[in-house]
């Protein structure tokens, strides 16, 4: 997937470089962000440190910026799902905890899933099963709960929950 600048909504979204580390260590640096997400120790450094060149080197990572200010305030990724040779997936996504409970997940996965659906008819999500935050904020999006299943993404196989956003759910939520 092309990750070329996106703007709108209040945010930026870039491709990550390898020059954005520090800006979204700081971002990723609060223990409660990664609270209810497998990898609790995250926030820090020598453990984000592996998570970010993993992200920088698999491509399709794009670093989200506020619109106003130009404060780093998460990421997130474009990938092909192991499962669907030839799709699309967005995950790997966190974002700053003053950005939770509002309008920015949507506006944020509003820029990627556009992108997407300019060239396909559906977006795939894969969350663990335990992280109860990404399963809500994915369903306000429209998408809808496939199945679980064995998967081998990022750094090993486990266990994936997979939804899927198709591109005619999406304008019914009424989101463009």
């Amino acid at each position: 997937m092309d990750t070329r600048e996106m703007r709108g909504r209040g945010f930026v979204v870039t491709p990550m470089l390898k020059s954005d580390f520090e800006d979204l260590h700081l971002a990723a640096s609060d223990p409660l962000i990664w609270a209810g997400h497998p990898a609790k120790s995250r926030h820090q450094k020598e453990v984000f440190a592996p998570y970010f060149d993993f992200l920088l080197s698999a491509g399709g990572s794009v670093t989200v910026r506020e619109e106003a200010t130009g404060q780093v305030i998460g990421c997130s990724r474009y990938y092909e799902p192991p499962e669907v040779p030839g799709g699309i997936g967005i995950g790997y996504s966190f974002i700053t905890r003053d950005h939770w409970g509002g309008a920015s997940n949507r506006a944020i996965k509003s820029l990627m899933v556009n992108q997407v659906f300019g060239e396909l008819d559906e977006v795939w999500f894969h969350i663990d099963p335990t992280n109860l935050r990404s399963q809500k904020g994915t369903a306000k999006l429209g998408a809808r709960y496939v199945d679980t299943q064995q998967l081998v993404l990022g750094t090993g196989a486990g266990q994936w929950m997979r939804w899927v956003l198709t591109e005619k759910d999406w304008q019914k939520h009424g989101v463009k």
